[in-house]
């Protein structure tokens, strides 16, 4: 049982999430500023308003100015209303401006063009295949010829990038010619690709296999990253081909990695008669449930497994509400929790007033809601801690589980936000270690709320609160650093084994 709570506000969630108010997660909210200081919709005007609007308003812009020098702020400023002086096009605009954003922080940060903002779906017009197979007609091509192909495949005696290959939607054959590897398609959509078009070169140079693959629209992504997985996975990036041919073994460590990581969905299993995983790709509120009923389903197995992997590889962040049902099963200790202030504005008090039109709201939940909204108006352009003065939160179970007696959770430089909040809490119990390597370093200055521009053609994203950790214990451009590294040396994929081998003292 959870002896003290603390809350927050999210959208994310039922309002009665308010309860736990100084955890930290994204909120997507959306609002619509007046116009208020030019009809002109350029890019000029609208770097105007978005620096206007940021400087007043994120809760973390005078941190990251007074981190710097302001001469550099302003020369950095400076420096973009000349970039931008000549730009027409919104895209090019939404661009540069979310470049310029770049100078405050890694992550919680975003502009774009407001794409609710765009034609109905039935009123775009959809473009022409013939037009487009015509355009794509001339594109360089391979002589394959199919029997030729696959009996010297037949003959290949070693896994290698030779073969055939497949990403839906496309099959791809892959074969050196001289000191280069070119994949060409064999099957496609028809429409953008055809059969011969050439899809990718791969060529080795210092050590490395560096890859030139073509998009849907025939453009070049340059890929340095490109590796063979075991006998039957080439990676380039975040593309991932499987073999069709020739065939070979696959490999268990192989197999199960990629079905982890490739999941959408929370997944337990077992992996000796010692250990068990949980592999959650994402702490979206909407995977909340899924998280819950998951944990419920296999409480037995979980609470008797000598050890337990939680391998959040990835996992972005999302809610802090989806991971309470962890911190029963890795608990030891009181879990101390350093709370949030938010600034104050009129622009970021508006969130509250949203909250009162939500429906099916409780009167408890109203008059709570409406004390918050009291505090912040009467504190506007400060700093406003929420959670009665106290900067930090406590959170105390009644239940000490015997099992799991070894808790490796497994991290990567793909964790941010509300993953680094959870690992925060998770590292205090004397039963977890993390694996892997530093996490992305983004939850100092947190919880987000968007914005939409005065003409109503792009949306920013910033940031309604900091945390009461700065400057003794900063996570931004830093990131949590795991007790366990995981060097290059051991492949991705049997990072699971590795940790294993540790929980199990097998190492």
């Amino acid at each position: 049982m959870l002896k003290y709570k603390h809350t927050f506000f999210s959208k994310n969630t039922n309002i009665s999430a308010f309860r736990m108010k100084n955890y930290f997660l994204p909120i997507f909210l959306f609002s619509v500023i007046p116009f208020s200081f030019s009809q002109n919709c350029n890019c000029d005007s609208t770097f105007r308003w978005l620096k206007e609007t940021f400087e007043n308003n994120d809760a973390g812009f005078q941190y990251a100015v007074d981190q710097k020098v302001k001469t550099d702020y302003q020369y950095h400023t400076a420096k973009y209303f000349t970039k931008i002086k000549d730009i027409t096009g919104k895209e090019e605009c939404a661009e540069a401006l979310n470049e310029w954003l770049q100078f405050f922080r890694n992550g919680h940060l975003w502009f774009s063009i407001n794409y609710d903002n765009n034609l109905p779906a039935n009123e775009i017009k959809k473009p022409d295949p013939e037009v487009i197979r015509k355009q794509f007609q001339n594109w360089e091509t391979f002589p394959y010829k199919e029997k030729e192909f696959n009996s010297y495949l037949s003959s290949l005696k070693e896994a290698g990038l030779e073969g055939i290959w497949s990403s839906p939607p496309y099959t791809i054959g892959i074969r050196k010619v001289n000191n280069e590897y070119i994949g060409f398609i064999i099957e496609a959509d028809g429409i953008y690709w055809k059969k011969t078009q050439i899809k990718l070169r791969i060529k080795e140079e210092n050590g490395k296999l560096n890859t030139l693959f073509y998009l849907q629209n025939h453009s070049t992504l340059e890929i340095s990253n490109t590796r063979l997985i075991g006998n039957n996975y080439l990676a380039m990036d975040h593309i991932m081909l499987k073999r069709v041919q020739p065939v070979y073994a696959k490999e268990e460590a192989i197999e199960r990695h990629l079905r982890l990581l490739s999941a959408g969905d929370p997944i337990f299993e077992r992996i000796t008669d010692k250990t068990v995983i949980l592999r959650i790709p994402s702490f979206s509120s909407s995977e909340k449930k899924k998280i819950d009923s998951l944990i419920e389903s296999n409480k037995n197995e979980l609470l008797t497994a000598e050890n337990l992997i939680i391998d959040l590889r990835y996992n972005g962040g999302g809610s802090d509400i989806s991971f309470q049902q962890l911190l029963p099963l890795l608990y030891t200790n009181p879990i101390r929790e350093v709370g949030v202030e938010y600034l104050s504005t009129p622009l970021n008090n508006k969130r509250m007033e949203e909250f009162l039109t939500e429906p099916d709201l409780s009167e408890e939940e109203k008059t709570e809601i409406k004390e918050a909204l009291n505090k912040l108006n009467e504190h506007l352009g400060e700093f406003v801690n929420l959670n009665d003065d106290s900067s930090a939160n406590v959170v105390i179970l009644d239940t000490v589980y015997p099992f799991p007696k070894n808790i490796g959770i497994i991290i990567n430089q793909g964790n941010a936000s509300t993953t680094e909040q959870f690992l925060l809490a998770a590292k205090q119990s004397k039963k977890v270690k993390l694996f892997g390597t530093t996490t992305a370093g983004v939850l100092d200055i947190s919880n987000m709320y968007f914005v939409a521009s005065p003409c109503n053609n792009f949306k920013l994203g910033y940031c309604l609160t900091r945390s009461k950790r700065i400057p003794d214990f900063t996570i931004d451009r830093k990131g949590i650093q795991p007790d366990f590294y995981i060097d290059k040396e051991i492949p991705e994929y049997k990072w699971i084994d590795f940790v294993n081998s540790i929980l199990s003292n097998e190492y």
